[in-house]
């Protein structure tokens, strides 16, 4: 049997994860097990299995091996955070479907702790929305944002179930010239565990 490359042992693998083939441990096979099954090195089954990990299939543990993280389909897609310009971006580029649901939308006055927050002075009248994300039918993101009314101007629920980035840049003419992102890990609230699907790792 000639040696596997580590895209037809991540192909392979894949395959067997969708098809349930190890549903009953939980667990990928051993390396051990994979090099002798392909005929192939540690390394090379390392590169499939990492593949595997950054699609969101598996995740290895240290002390417990590769755990599976979901058994079917990963809804997965890619995002530019450099050029991101809210989920229409996604859609255009990547065979994804995605829709919003507003779930708060409402007009708020900026106090001392949301001024800490969102950096916005004491006093300024924001709009303040909670907006539920679908990703191919999937609840996947809740997006809370605080818009200042003084520069988006006549904010509606209509218009956040669209692009508000649309609504920025075409209906009110300015320019977003600049962005800064922050990404931060945070234990999931009570409202995120009602609203979006969670994947729950028990190891």
């Amino acid at each position: 049997m000639p040696k596997a490359k580590f895209t037809n042992i991540y192909e392979a693998l894949k395959q067997n994860i969708l098809h349930g083939d190890y549903n009953h441990s939980h667990l990928l096979p051993t390396e051990e097990v994979l090099t002798a099954r392909f005929q192939c090195s540690r390394n090379t089954v390392r590169r499939a299995i990492e593949k595997l990990q950054d699609e969101g299939y598996v995740q290895s543990i240290r002390g417990k091996g590769v755990v599976l993280l979901e058994n079917k389909a990963a809804s997965s897609f890619k995002i530019d955070l450099h050029n991101f310009k809210g989920l229409a971006s996604i859609q255009t580029y990547q065979d994804v479907k995605t829709a919003t649901s507003v779930l708060k939308f409402q007009e708020i006055v900026i106090d001392d702790a949301l001024s800490e927050t969102t950096g916005f002075p004491k006093g300024s009248e924001v709009y303040y929305l909670q907006r539920l994300r679908y990703f191919n039918n999937e609840p996947l993101v809740l997006d809370i944002n605080y818009f200042l009314k003084s520069i988006i101007q006549n904010l509606s629920v209509e218009i956040a179930q669209k692009s508000i980035y649309d609504y920025i840049e075409h209906a009110l003419h300015l320019q977003v010239i600049a962005c800064r992102r922050m990404i931060r890990v945070e234990k999931a609230t009570a409202l995120d565990k009602e609203l979006i699907n969670l994947v729950i790792l028990i190891v």
